[in-house]
């Protein structure tokens, strides 16, 4: 019989050393006089056929230790397999912390994100540890924690182990009167990099009592370590991307809308993960006018966002010249389009405002119509149809004039509100009929609550979704 080992912490039985032969050792021979007599069946002498007392057969060992390697290999599959579907940093780094802490038998721990490019994000997050608690270990000098170490060490040094802070002579004080105050006896640390981007981090687990992970422990977090790295670096690369993209959006929209007497503005703008093409405008025009576009490029990305301010900067062009007659507007920047980009579509609506007498002339290439909210009516406008931009060789749609009443709200919107919901587009504009009918009364004066209202029924869980290219733009206008 084979001897018990200690219950196994997420799969992996840290009392079994990892395999180095797979034969059992051999025993010592029995000096003659001292043991049971060769001639008796059955005395567990060495060649009577019968194994000797006390050790096990190599079959079953060699058994053993593959039950070890299995069930050591299936952990780590399934703990990789939960990294790999993480979408975010912060998800990333908790699933790291969480893994690595039941593999190397640890409750608490924090990971230290640093790129070594310099371009950051720069961040620290704790598993077990309150926000307070990362704040008193930040005060350690940072060339005293394994962290700091591991990241600004030149040798680039591969883990940090000490098994008992308490007995460590040459241990900064204030490490040791941090340690105490949070109750961790014991730490282990190890570099996180991805072959690409170099060093990322470093991840550090703490135990409450004198402690280190034992070889096989050790193999395993190694293993897993190395992949993390390369998610992260995956990542952050993504991340870069969307804050680049983020950033590129902002400059090119605008960054207030204008004020005209007689009408109120707000909007709800949300980019897609990788950028996307989406615009909206309120450009101030000739005699207290005002031109309110909001337009879509296909695509997503840098080019299309870098399309979208080409597309709205002509559009204001156009506007001022010609703004009264929202038809040579939208026909001048199909032109322009087919001419200067003819393998890109877009969609785009302009609106001629007049606050003075609630008078709206629009026309729309190819986009979703606006919706009129107000106490006695919830409607959309009806527009002609008309194709999106550079889908014909030459494009031009009847306008469409409207008068909104005192206190109404004109919403204009992109079809991102829409496909964001995941309904067919039917009912997605149902769904936004029914969510302008439900705005409260009390919040119909404010443009800015209408918006809010009107995003949080059709996208309960938020606009920004990672998973979804699709950009978002809620223009609202209300009519004093």
């Amino acid at each position: 019989m084979t001897t018990p080992h200690p219950p196994k912490v997420a799969g992996i039985d840290s009392a079994v050393p990892a395999p180095a032969q797979t034969v059992a050792p051999v025993a010592a021979p029995v000096p003659p006089g001292t043991g049971p007599s060769a001639a008796e069946p059955g005395s567990g002498a060495p060649g009577d056929g019968h194994p000797q007392a006390g050790v096990p057969p190599a079959s079953a060992v060699l058994q053993d230790r593959l039950a070890g390697w299995v069930s050591d290999l299936t952990t780590l599959h399934e703990l990789t397999e939960r990294l790999t579907r993480t979408g975010s940093i912060d998800d990333a780094l908790q699933e790291i912390l969480r893994a690595g802490g039941a593999l190397v038998g640890a409750r608490r721990g924090l990971v230290v994100l640093e790129p070594a490019d310099g371009l950051g994000p720069d961040t620290m997050v704790g598993l077990g540890l309150a926000r307070a608690d990362l704040g008193h270990i930040e005060t350690v000098p940072r060339d005293s924690t394994s962290y700091g170490r591991l990241l600004d060490a030149p040798d680039g040094e591969r883990e940090i182990a000490q098994p008992d802070l308490r007995a460590d002579d040459a241990l900064d004080p204030r490490h040791r009167e941090v340690a105490d105050r949070l109750g961790y006896a014991a730490s282990y640390a190890l570099p996180l990099a991805a072959g690409s981007a170099g060093r990322l981090g470093a991840a550090v687990w703490l135990y409450d009592e004198p402690a280190e992970p034992v070889e096989r422990q050790r193999h395993l977090i190694g293993l897993y370590i190395r992949q993390a790295g390369e998610q992260l670096g995956r990542l952050l690369d993504l991340e870069r991307v969307r804050a680049a993209a983020t950033t590129l959006t902002g400059e090119l929209l605008p960054g207030r809308l204008a004020r005209v007497p007689g009408m109120r503005l707000a909007v709800r703008h949300h980019s897609g993960p990788r950028g996307g093409g989406d615009w909206f405008d309120a450009l101030p025009l000739p005699e207290g006018a005002l031109g309110l576009s909001v337009g879509s490029v296909g695509g997503a990305g840098p080019s299309a966002v870098a399309a979208m301010g080409r597309l709205r900067a002509s559009l204001r062009a156009y506007a001022v010249m010609e703004g009264e007659d929202p038809v040579a507007v939208l026909s001048d920047l199909e032109l322009l389009l087919r001419l200067t980009e003819p393998a890109r579509s877009a969609t785009a609506l302009f609106a001629y405002c007049e606050p003075a007498t609630r008078k709206i002339t629009l026309a729309g290439a190819g986009h979703c119509p606006p919706l009129i909210v107000g106490e006695r009516r919830t409607e959309y406008v009806e527009t002609s149809l008309s194709a999106p931009l550079g889908m014909l060789a030459c494009w031009e749609a009847p306008s469409v004039e409207l008068r909104p009443e005192p206190g109404e709200t004109v919403l204009l919107f992109t079809d991102g509100l829409l496909q964001r919901t995941g309904d067919p587009m039917d009912r997605a504009f149902t769904r936004l009929h029914a969510a302008a009918a439900s705005v409260p009364a009390r919040l119909r004066d404010s443009p800015e609550a209408v918006a809010d209202h009107v995003v949080r029924a059709m996208l309960p869980d938020g606009a920004d979704d990672p998973s979804s290219d699709e950009d978002v733009v809620l223009l609202a206008a209300r009519f004093e």
